[in-house]
């Protein structure tokens, strides 16, 4: 699986944040929600040696890479081929040290032409990171009305032209392949804005991806059911990469770290309890030296937060 290589992002903080989540703790027992090629993971393992992971990735293929990769923490590792909102089958409530969510697809799913997440390389339209489900970018390119596909691109790739390119869209059906679908978009782009932007399909083909896999959908019920098996000073560290993924990130650790009465003019009630707290405000984002040598890594943003409140 050489072709499933990935840099983890923020490696060092990531694992700083988590390690400290676990300082008191003879075996502590971490989530890697999203265990990709397992970049993190392997530096996890090294700074606490005597940590177990469960590792969770909807992608088989990246679990194939992570499990070659990890083969010499064999005895430490669980994987398991799910979607990280289904994390509840596999860990109990209370039982985590922390957990690691990496948001977004990895490189390895975008460099792969077979993917169909490249807008650069020739290949199908498919950008399902878990290839067993059944929509596919094809599906929505080729057969759901102008109204639906302009929302698509407005609303999961913040394009301001999503009505111009879902026209276009519409007229060059059939759809076959990656290239084709760049091409239709970049010329369906006042040449006023075509001029300005880098790459001109890179907003819709995230959008695309986005609603092939339900991205957004699963993070908040996630993060919920994260923060439920977090134990007591357990860390909930979170790597997101576009404002839709950071805005419910963001709004989850707010609500989850002040006491929410309904009414400003209220004192919280006596039993109320905050779970989590910040463990800094706002988000941190890659340093400079990180983004010279990994690119990729310049929109990450990473947050972080830690139980503070034991189960009932």
């Amino acid at each position: 699986m050489d072709e499933f290589r990935h840099v983890p992002v923020m490696r060092d903080e990531v694992v700083d944040l988590l390690a400290a989540g676990a300082s008191d703790r003879e075996r502590p027992l971490f989530l890697d929600a999203t265990l990709g090629a397992g970049g993190h993971t392997a530096a996890l393992f090294e700074r606490c040696p005597n940590a177990q992971v469960v590792g969770l990735d909807r992608d088989a293929a990246a679990l194939v890479a992570a499990e070659e990769r990890l083969a010499r923490y064999s005895d430490r590792l669980t994987t398991h081929h799910l979607r990280f909102d289904q994390l509840t089958d596999v860990v109990d409530p209370g039982s985590l040290s922390g957990v690691l969510f990496d948001l977004g697809v990895s490189s390895p799913q975008i460099d792969h032409p077979g993917r169909g997440f490249s807008f650069r390389q020739t290949g199908p339209l498919d950008m399902r990171m878990n290839v067993d489900d059944a929509l596919s970018a094809a599906e929505i390119v080729n057969n759901w009305d102008e109204a639906d596909l302009a929302s698509v691109i407005w609303r999961h790739g913040d394009e301001k032209q999503a009505r111009r390119i879902a026209s276009a869209i519409v007229k060059s059906r059939p759809v076959l392949d990656t290239t084709s679908l760049s091409a239709i978009v970049a010329d369906a782009l006042p040449a006023a804005v075509r001029r300005k932007t880098r790459q001109p399909a890179a907003k819709t083909f995230q959008a695309l991806r986005i609603e092939v896999n339900s991205e957004l959908d699963v993070i908040e019920p996630a993060l919920l059911a994260a923060i439920d098996s977090l134990d007591l000073g357990g860390r909930l560290v979170v790597l997101a990469y576009h404002s839709g993924e950071d805005r419910i990130v963001k709004r989850v650790m707010k609500e989850e770290s002040r006491v929410i009465t309904g009414r400003r003019d209220l004192p919280p009630p006596p039993d109320a309890k905050v779970r989590m707290r910040l463990v800094f405000n706002g988000a941190h984002k890659p340093l400079a030296n990180e983004l010279e040598a990994n690119s990729r890594a310049g929109s990450a943003r990473l947050r972080a937060a830690e139980r503070i409140e034991g189960l009932n």
